[in-house]
């Protein structure tokens, strides 16, 4: 009864995880409940994944990182990546991609590609080479940066706890680098290959910054003397360029037919690129009303700026509202228009037509990771959000100097952590706290952007660790392993490797990176238990697999390139396949080779 148990909320999890609408901590949570209530796990072993000591180092890595980015360490590197575009497009691709990955091996490619994305966007720029080619590269490396080093990505991080726990050992900190540096290498070398013909090549004119060709959402209304009033729809939709998808009156959705009359009291959704919202906004007798409005003083003075910024994973306004984080009062920023990926951008579309007495705007709709805000204010409060750790900005405004002073310090101070933890001088959650204050107490970062971390990351794991332990617990990871295990009759233990790795890739689009490598480990752990072969080639195997899911742009590093890189999901599953599909073949008969399947006495 436990094993069904245990694989129902399994299912639950996918199906949680997989719905862009329910917020990844409360589908986290909603999982070590289920395990709690439906007596799988005692309440003691369904939470004590958050006392684990990874769990808290790597809350304390991710903080440290921020000390690295806001001393510069990364722009530092990053501001000479343009130097290369002299020697042509594929040359400044190529030591792009490799001085990523070789951040990401220590730092999260998470963070990595955040620090990075600036950088990247205006070195491509300088080299007039357009974003689409340079940001889906970057992504990639932070990705493949994360094979090498323990530290590289979290992953790594989880699935040694687990095994320690498990009482096995836990991966040494170079111990994937013989297998991952080969995987950087190939995954860098197919990317700058297939590249030139598989990457869109998609960028605005000249001085436009790009932004003309992605579609913003954005509302509009009439003002009391407007000349639209009377008038039939078509001359709003036709005349400005812009796609009338609604008409809200009264709380209700209206058929935006061209003959529809305005009567002054609608309330318009509309969509259209860039161009076409600020000539709205230039127009007298309509006004686009997305947010509440600064003073046409404030927002419309000499030192005015119009803005691009990006919504980063771990910021305080993922899952909530404009309206609810009192956006313009607290930024003194308006928000003109939202842009969204594909697939939630049609979500909200139906979000803000659906008919309901409260009526949807979007002030009111929660931001996820991946947004693009269109803001319109003053220089100095788009200086402000230079850290990035809310907002990220993307266009209209160079950032305000780093701590260059700190920088080196700020390397030590994370050097040191490492290796003090890492030779067990000091537990690792010791080691990273004490790295995190150091980098506080001498200005580095300051507590509150050094705490400005993705919780949900931590959240995840701990709540990720609980299912893990059930399956364990419950007996679901054996029965899945035995059924598993069955496919070695018939290809060996090499055929059963293969198909935990695909299984790995497939769960970490819905569930990420972490989750998918702890719910696979144990039913790997059984499988290689029932096939009498060493442990350590199916553990290593889901590791690295998990770093390697490129089809999709899910993945958070993905998911902060797709809108400044105007990508469409397709680009994602054109060049991610080839390279997914490589990459496991290789590890397949590369993870044998360094972790043999009989190991010698």
């Amino acid at each position: 009864m436990s094993i069904l148990i245990a694989l129902a909320v399994l299912a639950v999890a996918l199906f949680l995880f997989s719905m862009e609408s329910i917020p990844l901590e409360f589908s986290s949570l909603a999982v070590v409940c289920l395990l709690a209530l439906s007596g799988v796990l005692t309440p003691v072993q369904a939470f004590q994944g958050f006392s684990n000591d990874t769990v808290i180092f790597i809350f304390t890595l991710l903080a440290m990182t921020q000390g690295l980015a806001a001393t510069g360490v990364v722009q530092i590197i990053g501001q000479r990546m343009a130097f290369f575009a002299r020697f042509g497009h594929q040359v400044f691709v190529l030591a792009m991609m490799g001085v990523v990955a070789t951040f990401s091996s220590f730092i999260s490619n998470t963070v990595t590609t955040a620090a990075f994305l600036p950088v990247a966007i205006g070195a491509a720029q300088r080299a007039k080479v357009p974003r689409s080619k340079v940001l889906m590269p970057l992504a990639y490396a932070s990705m493949l940066g994360g094979t090498v080093l323990l530290y590289g990505t979290s992953t790594n991080l989880v699935v040694s706890a687990e095994l320690v726990r498990r009482g096995l050992p836990g991966i040494g900190v170079a111990e994937l680098a013989p297998v991952g540096l080969p995987v950087v290498v190939l995954g860098i070398a197919v990317v700058v290959l297939l590249g030139r013909w598989l990457l869109p090549s998609r960028e605005g004119k000249p001085g436009a910054e790009g932004w003309a060709m992605r579609d913003y959402l954005t509302e509009a209304v009439l003002s009391p003397d407007s000349r639209y009033l009377g008038k039939p729809l078509a001359e709003i939709s036709e005349g400005l360029g812009l796609r009338v998808l609604g008409v809200m009156r009264d709380g209700e959705t209206r058929s935006a037919l061209p003959s529809y009359v305005l009567q002054g009291d609608e309330r318009l959704v509309v969509e259209g690129k860039r161009e076409d919202i600020l000539r709205v906004k230039a127009l007298q007798g309509i006004e686009l009303r997305p947010d509440v409005r600064l003073s046409d003083a404030e927002v419309e003075g000499p030192e005015s700026l119009l803005a691009e910024v990006s919504v980063p994973p771990g910021s305080p306004l993922v899952g909530r509202s404009l309206k609810e984080t009192l956006f313009v009062e607290r930024f003194g920023l308006v928000a003109l228009a939202l842009h969204r990926r594909p697939a939630i951008q049609r979500l909200t579309k139906l979000q803000l037509l659906k008919r309901t007495r409260e009526e949807h705007s979007l002030s009111t709709l929660p931001l996820s990771v991946g947004d693009v805000l269109l803001l319109r204010g003053p220089r100095q409060r788009v200086a402000e959000l230079a850290p990035g750790t809310t907002l990220m900005v993307l266009e209209g405004h160079e950032y305000e100097p780093p701590r260059y002073a700190k920088a080196l310090l700020a390397v030590l101070i994370f050097l040191g952590a490492l290796v003090v933890g890492s030779v067990g001088w000091v537990p690792l959650s010791v080691a990273g706290l004490t790295g995190m204050l150091a980098m506080i107490a001498t200005g580095c970062v300051d507590a509150r952007t050094a705490f400005r971390v993705d919780w949900r990351v931590v959240l995840l794991i701990g709540c990720m660790m609980a299912l893990g332990l059930a399956m364990e617990v419950s007996g679901a990871g054996k029965f899945i392993g035995d059924h598993v295990a069955r496919l070695g009759a018939y290809g060996g233990p090499r055929s059963v490797l293969a198909l935990l790795m695909v299984l790995t890739i497939v769960l970490s689009a819905p569930m990420s990176n972490q989750a998918a490598a702890l719910v696979v480990l144990p039913v790997a752990l059984n499988a290689a238990a029932q096939l009498g072969v060493d442990l350590r080639p199916f553990a290593m195997g889901v590791t690295l697999a998990a770093s390697c899911s490129f089809i999709t742009p899910l993945e958070p590093s993905c998911v902060l390139v797709y809108g400044p890189g105007h990508y469409r999901f397709t680009d994602f599953f054109r060049l991610g396949t080839p390279l997914t599909a490589l990459l496991v073949v290789f590890l397949v008969f590369a993870v044998p080779l360094v972790w043999p399947f009989h190991a010698g006495p």
